[in-house]
This record gives C-alpha cells, sequence and structure tokens, in this order.
C-alpha cells in the first residue's frame, strides 16, 4: 500500500467516496505523496515519455513557429513565452536554441514556465541554466502582456469528472470502498447541468468526461492572447468530442489499476478539444493533428539536415524519433494539436 492509499482510505471511511476529479488531484498533486511531487515521472526510467524527450525537433519547430507568429504580429518589444507543464525543461531549452536566429526574439521575451512543484523546477532551471527564467503557479499570474505559450502534455493530466448516461440522469464515477480497499463506484443517477447538451447525441450506457480545470486555464490563456496579442500551441493526446472511458493509470510504461497505486502512477484521461475551444472563443482557433502539424513546420527537411551527421545506432534511434513523431501508428494521429491567436492575427504556421 502506498503512503497515499493509506490517508485516502481513511478520508473516504469519514467523509464517504470522493469524485474521480478529487482522486485524481490528490494522486497527482498532494503535497507530500503526490505523483508529481514524488517521482520522477520522465524518460525511459520514468513511466512515460513526451514528444520533447523523444527528439529535439519537437522543441525547436514549435519554438519556431511562435517566432514566426511573433514576427507576423509586429515583433512586440516585450511579450511573455510562456510553457505550462514544463517538464523538465527540455522542450523550452530546445525552442530557445532554434529561436536564437529570429533578430531580436530573445531580447523582447520574458520567458515563464508555469509549474508547482518544486522537484521540476530545480530541474528546469538546471536545463535553462543559460536563460533568465521566472516562474509562475498559474496562467492567471503570467504578466499582463502579448503571450506566446506552449503546452504539450499538459491538459491530459487535469483531473476529470466522469459521467455515465442513465434512462434518469447521469452516474457520476466516484472512488470508494470496497471490502476496505478502494474501489470506482457510481453515484445514483441526476441531471447535471453541465451535460445538458450532451442528450441528444448520448445513449444510456454512453461515457462522458469533463474536465473543468482544463476550461479555465484555457479561457485565461484566451483572455490574455485576445486583450494584448500572441499565440497559444496545445498539443496532446485526445479528440474531437468527449465519448467513452479514456483515463488510464501509467507506472513504468505500463498500464496499472486506476486505483492500486494512488501517487505512484500518471493518471490521465484523453483531451476534449471541443471543449478546449469553446473555452477559447476570445480568440480564434484552429485544429490539426500532430503529425499534420510537424509536416506543415517542416519536421522532413528538419530530420533529413540532422541524420547527415549521424551513423550506425544513432541515425536508427533518429529515425525511429522521427516515426514515432509522425506516423499514423504512433504519435501522429493520436496527439492533435490546437492553435489560439487573435482574431486580427494570421493562425500560426503550421495551422494555414
Amino acid at each position: 500500500m502506498t503512503p497515499l492509499e493509506s490517508l485516502l482510505r481513511r478520508r473516504i471511511a469519514a467523509t464517504g467516496p470522493m469524485t474521480l476529479a478529487e482522486y485524481m488531484g490528490e494522486c497527482l498533486g498532494h503535497p507530500e505523496h503526490g505523483y508529481y511531487t514524488s517521482q520522477s515521472p520522465f524518460g525511459t526510467s520514468g513511466d512515460f515519455t513526451t514528444a520533447p524527450e523523444i527528439s529535439q525537433m519537437f522543441g525547436e519547430l514549435l519554438g519556431l513557429c511562435l517566432a514566426q507568429s511573433w514576427l507576423d504580429q509586429g515583433a512586440p518589444a516585450r511579450f511573455t513565452l510562456a510553457e505550462i507543464g514544463p517538464g523538465r525543461g527540455t522542450l523550452m531549452a530546445d525552442a530557445l536554441r532554434a529561436t536564437r536566429i529570429v533578430a531580436g526574439f530573445h531580447a523582447a521575451a520574458r520567458i515563464v514556465l508555469i509549474e508547482t512543484s518544486d522537484k521540476l523546477r530545480a530541474e528546469q532551471k538546471s536545463a535553462l541554466a543559460a536563460y533568465p527564467v521566472d516562474w509562475a503557479d498559474h496562467a492567471g499570474a503570467l504578466p499582463d502582456a502579448p503571450l506566446y505559450l506552449i503546452a504539450n502534455e499538459f491538459f491530459d493530466a487535469l483531473p476529470i469528472r466522469q459521467f455515465t448516461r442513465h434512462a434518469a440522469g447521469w452516474r457520476e464515477t466516484v472512488v470508494g470502498l470496497a471490502n476496505g480497499a478502494l474501489a470506482l463506484g457510481q453515484t445514483e443517477p441526476a441531471p447535471v447541468a453541465v451535460l445538458a447538451d450532451r442528450v441528444a447525441d448520448t445513449r444510456p450506457g454512453d461515457i462522458v468526461e469533463v474536465c473543468p480545470q482544463a476550461v479555465s486555464v484555457v479561457g485565461e490563456i484566451a483572455s490574455r492572447i485576445a486583450r494584448h496579442g500572441g499565440a497559444a500551441l496545445i498539443v496532446d493526446y485526445g479528440g474531437w468530442h468527449s465519448l467513452g472511458d479514456t483515463t488510464q493509470a501509467l507506472r513504468q510504461h505500463k498500464s496499472v489499476g486506476f486505483v492500486s497505486t494512488p501517487g505512484a502512477a500518471d493518471l490521465t484521461a484523453q483531451v476534449d478539444f471541443e471543449a478546449l475551444a469553446r473555452a477559447a472563443q476570445p480568440c480564434a482557433t484552429r485544429y490539426t493533428t500532430q503529425a499534420r502539424l510537424l509536416e506543415n513546420l517542416g519536421i522532413a527537411a528538419r530530420a533529413a539536415r540532422l541524420a547527415q551527421a549521424l551513423t550506425g545506432a544513432a541515425r536508427i534511434s533518429h529515425d525511429a524519433a522521427t516515426i514515432r513523431l509522425t506516423q499514423a501508428s504512433e504519435m501522429g494521429t493520436l496527439f492533435k494539436a490546437l492553435a489560439l491567436h487573435p482574431f486580427t492575427a494570421a493562425p500560426p504556421p503550421g495551422f494555414d
């Protein structure tokens, strides 16, 4: 039993079942026993590998995409270059290295990483030691300035609420106790206001997931971009229009039970990009697959250029990384990309 499981069992015994969102929030963010405060999740030695850890090309191309948007919007003299959920700082480091060639971009940028984990902040500080970096706890703390932001695999880790359609309303998935152990269950059916528009396109037994925190975060980012200019690139795994159970728990790159190892496994759910686009209504939005975005940004040419200096195992690894980022059988179509930009500005490159 993990330390967090003991705490959760006692809490549920005292106050009753908790929603899936409450459970995920504790498992991922508990100040002492949460996954992101106590584990080392990234890379082959962790529980999952993100696109920036697979290849430098991912961060390079997204960085150059934002830099071109900055130029297209008149190259504002001061702006915020931000990443939310920056992991170990790998993506931002690659983006900054690639954008050194863009005259004036670094001089105008205030780099801000939105991160709550002290452990990850230390790793980010090391990865970005060559740059002046500020940290923020949430999107609402970003400066009032043009905002150019990247969010890669951030929204899939936000707590979700899950509902199953019933003839008498919706039954919410909860975490309770069965014979003293953590177990998934459901509430009695009842109307749910936030799902009023999902009655028409679902049937009894269908599952719908909502992420209130994602809507709030995107709304905050979009309002800044609408007021001051800028662009946001959101890349994550998911699709358009939530339907079905998409929750999963990963430990050491393998699926485990969702309530089997609280605080020791990564808990995620697929992102509903339709909900994000709705929350971004102060801005214009564009939506595509990760593969299409990277292809439009020139990953083939970049991959060929890097390959020229590689041989043997390094070349094989590089080619495999390119395939993993872009092929439909890998991350290419499972991962999607959403761009936010002012209605008065062109969409970021790759989303045309």
